[in-house]
């Protein structure tokens, strides 16, 4: 009986992986990783379609796919301060030029830049990039990823979020992507970044507020500007990615995960980001859980170089 739950798991778990082949990461600043070494981090390994040199949190998925085994043909197309709605309007020919296996998009990260917590231009956009995906393969693996919370936004008096918890802002993106999910009836999900970032608040992992100053032993996942994410937030981001579209738990990259070790990230760090990563994904659905690995007395393994 054991056995058969196991395998009816794994059948589940396999169904709700993006299948390794050509994967298009369609985003922003939150996708390039601006403000932090994540950027142009192991560009070689992935294909920028507008051709910056960026390597960003795209890189480090390519990485932790290729430390767990999994070919993934990873590319990226991305414009700073822009929503889904901007590459609708300017980079179809670019995107469309082959069909994609599975595709990653996120829009700007109020929502709407013009109308802070509304949904609606989200949701039309989404339905269009879908609808355009979808007419190069139909069986495109489409998600969304919803982003994370920002401290400008939220702590200081000019924020659309100002006097709210910095969990508002993160439920309230989450919602506008659940309603453009909705909407696509061809969006397999949601990915949970901005949920994972305020799980790593609320486990004592980071920093809830930068303005405050740091707290001896936690992360700041945001960089100097208060906005966009640090190497942690960029690396965090990359963990819920690779145990979404891989249904794989980021725990078992293990604590002595080489893109961590290469960007300056202590053992412990890797080890504490991983388990949020999973935890997350857990309350999310259905994670199976791999066995943790020792950070004692363990060198990183150099990561794969590029082919």
């Amino acid at each position: 009986m054991r056995r058969l739950t196991a395998f009816l798991l794994g059948l589940l778990l396999l169904a709700g992986e993006a299948c390794a082949g050509s994967i298009l990461f369609i985003g922003n600043s939150f996708t390039f990783a601006w403000g932090s070494a994540v950027r142009f981090y192991r560009a070689d390994t992935v294909t920028d379609l507008n051709g910056e040199g960026t390597g960003g949190v795209p890189a480090l998925f390519k990485s932790f796919t290729a430390q767990a085994g999994l070919d993934y043909d990873v590319y990226l197309e991305t414009r700073g301060g822009s929503g889904i709605d901007w590459h609708v309007a300017h980079k179809l020919e670019l995107i469309g030029q082959r069909p994609w296996d599975a595709v990653v998009m996120h829009g700007y990260s109020t929502l709407d830049p013009k109308k802070p917590g509304d949904a609606t231009l989200l949701i039309r956009s989404v339905q269009q990039m879908a609808e355009f995906l979808r007419s190069k393969n139909p069986q495109v693996d489409l998600r969304l990823m919803a982003t994370w919370p920002r401290a400008d936004q939220t702590y200081q008096p000019t924020g659309a979020w100002f006097g709210k918890p910095i969990a508002a802002m993160a439920r309230d993106v989450r919602a506008g992507y659940d309603l453009a999910a909705a909407a696509t009836p061809a969006i397999r999900g949601v990915v949970p970044v901005g949920e994972a970032w305020v799980r790593a608040m609320q486990t004592g992992v980071a920093s809830a507020n930068p303005y405050d100053g740091i707290a001896a032993g936690k992360l700041n996942l945001w960089t100097y500007d208060h906005y966009h994410a640090s190497s942690y937030g960029y690396y965090l981001e990359a963990l819920v990615l690779f145990g979404s579209l891989t249904g794989r738990d980021p725990r078992s990259l293990g604590a002595n995960e080489c893109s961590g070790f290469e960007l300056g990230l202590s053992a412990a760090q890797v080890d504490a980001l991983e388990q949020v990563a999973f935890d997350e994904l857990a309350a999310n659905g259905p994670m199976h859980a791999a066995p943790r690995q020792t950070t004692q007395n363990v060198e990183p393994m150099p990561c794969t170089p590029a082919r």
